[in-house]
């Protein structure tokens, strides 16, 4: 925005003003140089929205996949208990025609030879059975030691977001009640900051306080490299009135300028993996409380830090199966 601004500013310039060929063809080459990185800028936010949104789909999508593999292993234990009692119901009756077969031989051949053409198809039977028996067995071992594989995986994940959350809640605790939280929901840790913590009204630039309490978490973030870090700005409703320092056009301008803040002090720890990184701006449209009050509003006005596992451990396991 700061760039349409700039590129308006030029404008009236050219319009206004008596200026020279030279002079104006130089105008002119900044006007499409700003447009140019206006769109570009453009083009990055959209594509870093769409690798936030894929990010979410993929983690839905395995934790899909995992519950498909839980209801399939469970139902192999249930095949194969079944599958238990059928050979122990024909292991009973094979030992009762056996025995049949016995007293009959001593009485009536021609029965005997029936009993004993009953017994061989028995035998095959069971010879069938343990052998299917043999092979859901080993299928079940297989899918039972993925499925715990993957419970370890999950668990393994879990207590490390867990270790992450206890973390940030020590490294920051001197700013907890200060407009700081620090939240585990959904298998991922949410480090939210109101903007009273980081800005002056209608500011981008964080102030000092704001600086230290960023540093803080850097430093957790930067022992943590394969986390990623989505840095979200959030505003209220109200509307902005007018360009405020001349270079703020609305409220997702202000998000996004904001959150950008916030990054370019984060990825001052080089420790930090840029790569995992994204910063986004949410406007006023994903508010936590209401806009109907001053106390709401100032809570809605705030940066969340979300922070979420590598989930490539989990993916590899589940291609394997």
């Amino acid at each position: 925005m700061y760039k349409k601004v700039s590129v308006a500013l030029l404008v009236a310039a050219l319009s206004t003003s008596c200026v020279s060929k030279k002079m104006y063809t130089e105008l002119e080459d900044q006007v499409s140089g700003l447009r140019q990185q206006n769109r570009e800028l453009s083009d990055e936010l959209d594509a870093l929205s769409t690798n936030k949104n894929q990010l979410e789909l993929d983690k839905n999508n395995l934790q899909a996949e995992f519950d498909r593999l839980k209801a399939e292993r469970d139902k192999l234990a249930s095949d194969y208990a079944a599958a238990s009692t059928n050979l122990k119901n024909l292991e009973s009756s094979y030992s009762k025609l056996e025995k049949n077969a016995d007293d009959a031989s001593k009485s009536n051949m021609n029965k005997n030879r029936e009993l004993l053409a009953q017994l061989d198809a028995k035998e095959k039977a069971l010879a069938a059975e343990r052998e299917r028996l043999d092979s859901m067995n080993n299928e079940l071992k297989t899918r039972s030691s993925r499925v715990n594989e993957l419970e370890k995986l999950i668990a393994d994940q879990e207590a490390k977001m867990n270790l992450l959350k206890e973390t940030l809640s020590s490294a920051l605790n001197a700013f907890e009640g200060k407009g700081l939280t620090v939240e585990q929901k959904n298998g991922k840790v949410y480090v939210s900051l109101e903007n009273k913590l980081l800005f002056k009204t209608g500011s981008w630039a964080v102030n000092d306080q704001g600086k230290t309490a960023i540093v803080e978490l850097s430093k957790v973030l930067g022992d943590n490299p394969d986390i990623s870090v989505l840095i979200e700005g959030h505003t209220d409703n109200d509307i902005i009135k007018g360009n405020i320092g001349g270079m703020i056009a609305n409220n997702w301008d202000l998000s996004t300028k904001r959150a950008l803040s916030v990054v370019e002090i984060l990825l001052q720890n080089d420790k930090i993996v840029k790569k995992n990184v994204t910063a986004a701006g949410r406007s006023e449209y994903a508010p936590i409380d209401s806009n109907t009050n001053d106390l709401g509003k100032a809570r809605n006005r705030r940066i969340e830090v979300i922070l979420t596992p590598n989930l490539d451990s989990i993916t590899q396991v589940l291609n394997e199966i």
